[in-house]
């Protein structure tokens, strides 16, 4: 489980400062205000934009087109349920609706008491032993109905 900062302007600057002379910078500067405040902060957008002689656009083009940057805050806790070919062959689709059912949300959302997001993630490289998912960063093979509800139930702790 992860820990973030409240969005803060002047931590964005220093975030942005950090990185801001790097080769790449846009994704760099992008990820490091993800791993401080669980999301890419619209405010951030034009700072960003600003510091790297891009328009808001361009910045903008980049948070949305990689699925990873999230809008919005996460919850407590990630669910990421791979939905690629070999996962969907293996019941990756069965597994995904059980989990929607049980937390009673759809794919890409947070529960309302903010306790678990779950995401569809598009191979985790686990195709030999899919389906496969990832919790707060730990990945478990072979996922079954068994191992998806031990997983929610130890989320629900």
């Amino acid at each position: 489980m992860s820990v973030y900062e409240p969005w803060d302007a002047g931590r964005s600057a220093e975030i942005i400062a950090e990185h801001s002379h790097l080769e790449g910078a846009t994704l760099v500067i992008l990820h490091a205000l993800q791993e401080a405040f669980g999301y890419v902060p619209e405010p951030a957008i034009p700072m960003v934009a600003e510091a790297l002689n891009l328009s808001r656009a361009e910045v903008h083009g980049v948070v949305t087109f990689y699925h990873d940057f999230r809008h919005a805050p996460a919850g407590r806790h990630v669910l990421k349920l791979c939905r690629a070919e070999a996962c969907q062959a293996a019941g990756g689709d069965a597994l995904a609706a059980r989990a929607e059912s049980k937390l009673g949300i759809s794919l890409g959302n947070t529960t309302a008491d903010g306790r678990i997001t779950v995401e569809a993630v598009y191979c985790l490289g686990l195709c030999s032993v899919s389906p496969s998912a990832m919790i707060d960063g730990k990945v478990v093979a072979r996922l079954d109905a068994k191992k998806l509800d031990g997983l929610l139930a130890e989320v629900d702790r």
